[in-house]
This record gives C-alpha cells, structure tokens and sequence, in this order.
C-alpha cells in the first residue's frame, strides 16, 4: 500500500490504528471548541456543528473587507479564538479561492500559530479540481486565547485569505506523547483503509477531525465486519468508521467478511515497516484491536507501509486507520511571557490596538511597542501612548524583559514586585499616577546598577535609570536603594508622600 503524501525531510509522529474487527457505535458526542465561518454575517448550523461569524474574534483594526475576504490589513491578519489555558487543542484552517481579489490563481502565503510558522498554504492545486484546501495542526494553547495569523512570504503579492477557522476541544490523553510545549503536530495524513467516498468528520469522530478515504489498489483485497469491539481503549480515540473496512494481504479476499466470534484465538500476526525499515516486528492484532505508534520517525518523499503476515498466521495482515503528523519545533513567545502580557493587555486600557493574541506573532511584526527577539520578549516602550489601568503582579515571571518603559502615560494603584526582572537594565515610570510605596526588590535589581554605573562614571553623565518622579508614590525609599551606589533614584517632582530616608 503506498499513500501518496510528500514529505521532505521532517520528523514525523506517526501511528496506525489497526483492528480485525469495528467497533460499537455511540451516541452523538459534545463537540468542544469555537467553529468560525469568516467573512459570514449570520451564524449557521451544518452537520450537527454551530459555525459563527467572525466578529468577535478578528483583532482590533482590522477592517470588515478583509474579514469578507477582500482586501488584507496593513499588518498580518490573525483571529484569536477563545480556549483553556494549557489546553491541547485540533485547531484547523480551511481555504477556497473564489477569485475573491479577481485574480486567475490563489494566493501564496504563511499560516502561524501561536507564534510558530504552522505551514505555507498553497491552495492552487485544490482549486484547479474546484475543492478547498484543508489544514489541520495539534498545539497547546499557551494563554486563554489561540491566535492564527496569515502572512505574506514573498512567494506572491497578493492578499492572504481564509475562509474557516475551526478549534476543536482534545481530551488530555490524545496525541500526548509529545511536548507540545516545544513542538506543534502538523497533519500530514489520515486515512481509513479500504473505504471510498466521503471524508468521515463529525459526528463520528468526536473532535471533528477529517479522516480521508483510502481506498485498495488492485490486488489489496479489502475485509469487512459486523462485529463490535470498543475503541476507547485506543490512545487517539479514532472513530467507529475507521474500522469498518481494512485492507488485508493476499490471504484474504475482496470483500470478504470477517466475523469471527472474538476470542483468545481469533487474531493476525504480523510485521509492520516503513519504506523498508522495521516499524513494528510481530504486531498480534486480536478481536480488540491495537494501535501501535512512535514518538518520530524521519520521513521523505513517498511513503510505502508495508505488512507481512507471520508464518503460522492463519490470516493476512489487516490495516484499517492511520495518520502521519508532522513534528514542528515550536518558535512562540516562551510561555510565561506570553500569560503575563495578556494579563497586562487585560489590566490596562487604550493599548494599542494590535494587541491581540500573541505578543510576538510573528516575530517580525510584534505588538506595537513590544520588542521580541528568538526565544525571549526583552522590552517595552510605550511612553506617552494614553494608557490608563494599573500594572499586574505578572509582570514579575517576565523575567528576560530588559527594559520597562512607560513613563508619561496615567497608570494607577501600586508599583508590583519586579524582583524576578534580573535582566532589567531600564525602568522608566515616570509622569503617571502611581501610588503606594516604592518596592524594595528594585534594590536587587544588580542589571541596574551595572548599566548605570557604565553610564555615569566613565562620561561624568547625569543619568537616572530609575524615573520615578510626578506620580504620588509614598512613604520611605528602601534601604536596598538607598545602600546601593552608582545610582541615581530620581522621585521628583512629585511624590510629595515620600517620607525621610531610612538610615
């Protein structure tokens, strides 16, 4: 049997599911998850699945035409869809050209997602046979929300488009032999054996995922079932059609039908490779069914799966499922910096207005006055920028954040701890509203002290890297301040509570 996915030159998570027999069908399942029908004006129900419009999840600025699939904002656009925070999530992307732009060919462009490059979207094949192009990755969301956001990536000049975002709710024990903290899983494949015509989706597969039909080749005989067996035993919870048909070896026949009464037995034993190299020797599938799987296997070009029946097996091989994911190293903001500046977003007011989703997604277009680098989020600047609201303890596990700066704005309530910022080499908080005391962590602040004393001595400057001053802080400066040289600590004008220096 030879699918005919191309892959170059990535690891794979791969894993079939493999049964003599089909399982029980169930009741309908709750389908978790947000289901977005872009560009749409009304919310509609298809196939047991609520799709809704787009309103509530583009971000800020971004104007209707391009959520109607017309023309794309002057920044990448990206929709964010609200999830449990650490939730392992099926989130798909769904493509169809229409000539929307009055072009003759789709554009050319990048999808992320949560701050990773997720794959390049090329739909022009698709559309030539007049189908869309589907897109599916498992990631684990970092924050609240999940944010997909499309680029342009020099292959084409012409607007990126979507027509349907789908993020669908996994169970925690689904696909979860791989860190999704550092990789994303990528669907290259997922076919039933033996079947032709539709793609099975929901309700049969109760995350919504799309399994394809694979149907035999000539000479790969196929078996049937009518028996029961129970596939929620199986690690990826595949659906009960998957295992309806099965292509089998030689031994069987055509559309034989296997219904054996399921017992100690009644199995198949047999070898599972790939493209040549052993993937699994002595694979004994029984009435039950067994999925077999490996963490990565590297893969490229055609892919041929190969099943060799043991010599005392009584019966050929039978294959019914399988998918090919695809490992993607994960390139978002690191985890904690991304919870915290979504803290911060939620904390102030009058951000800006691309202020949605990740702070660094992608990296080349950051969160107006954030700066992001590979691996870290080392600073902001948003002086004067109108900002009201109060700053969030979060801020704290920010910890590679180099400078703070967001002086002249009317920020209230208290200064937080920063005791954890050991990078920080610039913090400016001055013309605000701030109140209650000064924080004694700044005094460990050793970066400070460094950057000022490089500053101040060797070019006679005077330079505060600290700015405190016109907000209505109060009470004494910290002794872990005051004790520090090489430092100047400038509180006024303003703050006018500050009492007498501790000793």
């Amino acid at each position: 049997m030879t699918p005919s996915s191309t892959i170059f030159f990535f690891f794979f998570l791969l894993f079939f599911s493999v049964s003599a027999l089909p399982p029980q069908s169930f009741s309908t399942p709750s389908l978790l998850g947000f289901f977005i029908n872009c560009g749409a004006e009304e919310e509609i129900t298809t196939g047991g699945i609520k799709w809704l419009t787009d309103e509530d999840s583009s971000p800020a600025g971004t104007d209707r035409q391009w959520r109607r699939l017309v023309s794309p904002p002057p920044s990448p656009p990206s929709a964010s869809s609200p999830t449990r925070r650490r939730r392992r999530t099926a989130s798909s992307t769904t493509y169809f050209y229409g000539g929307f732009d009055g072009g003759a060919t789709p554009p050319c462009f990048d999808q992320i997602v949560g701050g990773t490059r997720w794959s390049t979207v090329n739909t022009s094949g698709d559309y030539t046979r007049g189908l869309a192009s589907y897109y599916e990755v498992v990631v684990r969301a970092a924050a609240k929300t999940l944010s997909v956001c499309l680029a342009r990536n020099g292959r084409s000049t012409a607007a990126p488009f979507i027509s349907a975002l789908e993020v669908a709710a996994l169970e925690d024990s689904i696909y979860n032999s791989t860190d999704l903290d550092g990789h994303l899983l990528a669907t290259v494949a997922r076919h039933r054996f033996g079947h032709a015509g539709a793609i099975t989706s929901y309700p049969e597969d109760p995350f919504n995922r799309y399994w394809e039909p694979f149907p035999a080749g000539d000479g790969d005989p196929v078996v049937e079932s009518h028996a029961n067996v129970s596939a929620a035993g199986l690690w990826n919870l595949p659906p009960a059609a998957a295992f309806q048909r099965g292509i089998t070896a030689s031994r069987g026949s055509r559309s034989s039908c296997d219904n054996r009464t399921p017992s100690p037995f009644s199995w198949r034993v047999f070898d599972v490779s790939l493209n040549g190299e052993p993937f699994y020797p002595g694979l004994n599938v029984s009435a039950t069914g067994v999925m077999v799987f490996s963490g990565d296997w590297p893969l490229s070009g055609k892919t041929e799966i190969t099943l060799t029946p043991a010599p005392e097996s009584p019966v050929g091989p039978v294959i019914n499922a399988g998918e090919v994911l695809q490992l993607v190293p994960g390139r978002g903001g690191p985890f904690f910096s991304v919870i915290a500046m979504e803290e911060l977003a939620r904390s102030l007011t009058n951000v800006p207005a691309d202020w949605n989703g990740d702070p660094c997604l992608p990296w080349e277009t950051a969160w107006t006055g954030v700066e992001c680098s590979r691996g870290s989020l080392p600073g902001w600047n948003l002086t004067r920028w109108g900002l009201t609201g109060t700053l969030p303890e979060g801020i704290n596990n920010m910890t590679a954040l180099t400078s703070i700066w967001l002086g002249g704005n009317m920020i209230s309530g208290p200064i937080p701890d920063l005791g954890s910022l050991q990078q920080l080499v610039s913090l400016r908080l001055e013309d605000n509203q701030l109140s209650g005391p000064i924080p004694p962590s700044l005094g460990s602040l050793m970066e400070i002290r460094r950057s000022c004393w490089l500053l101040i001595r060797p070019l006679s400057l005077s330079l505060s890297c600290r700015f405190l001053q016109n907000n209505d802080l109060q009470g004494p400066i910290p002794q872990s301040l005051t004790a520090r040289s090489g430092i100047n600590i400038q509180i006024s004008p303003g703050n006018n509570k500050i009492t007498a220096l501790r000793p």
